[in-house]
């Protein structure tokens, strides 16, 4: 599949690149994807949410009434769940929610994404480019040259810039990342993948690497 090279101006170059197949013309697999999205967002979670129990309540451990002739029913201490103020039973305790995915299934869901990408026409190819300076209005312009201000887009760079990357970075539809940060979940929660031309090489690199 080729995908026409374009500037960061909008205008074409007249040059096209074949987009390669052990990436982006693979099978797609939908249960790995579903199993490396879930990895994902499973270790996004903190996990820190924790409840008292009686054992961790402050108050008093003698029991507030005779056990029997009351009418009422039995009751312990001030720290029984039962009350206000008391214990919790069976609450939240911190844990750990993230779970291993195999290498091999993690690129077979990084690869069967950008397949489904290339299959729906969602990739554009950028000729290298860098700013001046760093400004939101410059990536704004991009986006506009692009017809793509009014879409979700992950745009991936071959390394680390730090000027693209502070211009669009308080765009809430944008999200910048670099080739070794490609994931799953970045990739299916796009409407649009902007692929910087050097970051194609870095990306078979990537997931082609035995």
């Amino acid at each position: 599949m080729s995908v026409a090279v374009v500037k960061y101006s909008g205008e074409n170059t007249g040059r096209e690149i074949s987009l390669g197949s052990e990436v982006f013309g693979i099978e797609p697999n939908d249960h790995a994807i579903w199993l490396d999205v879930k990895s994902y967002l499973a270790n996004q979670r903190q996990g820190t949410h924790k409840s008292k129990q009686r054992a961790e309540i402050s108050g008093s451990s003698k029991k507030l009434k005779k056990q029997k002739g009351t009418g009422g029913a039995r009751a312990g201490n001030i720290k029984n769940p039962q009350f206000k103020g008391g214990g919790r039973v069976f609450g939240p305790t911190p844990r750990d929610y993230s779970f291993k995915l195999n290498k091999k299934v993690k690129d077979l869901a990084r690869k069967s994404a950008l397949t489904y990408k290339a299959k729906d026409n969602m990739i554009v190819l950028v000729e290298d480019f860098n700013f001046e300076a760093p400004k939101t209005k410059h990536f704004q312009d991009l986006l506009k040259s692009l017809s793509l201000q009014d879409k979700k887009t992950l745009m991936v760079l071959p390394d680390a810039n730090k000027n693209i990357v502070l211009s669009g970075r308080n765009l809430q539809n944008s999200k910048i990342i670099t080739a070794d940060q490609i994931n799953t979940y970045d990739v299916m929660n796009a409407e649009q993948l902007i692929l910087v031309e050097s970051s194609l090489t870095k990306i078979d690199n990537i997931l082609n690497k035995q």
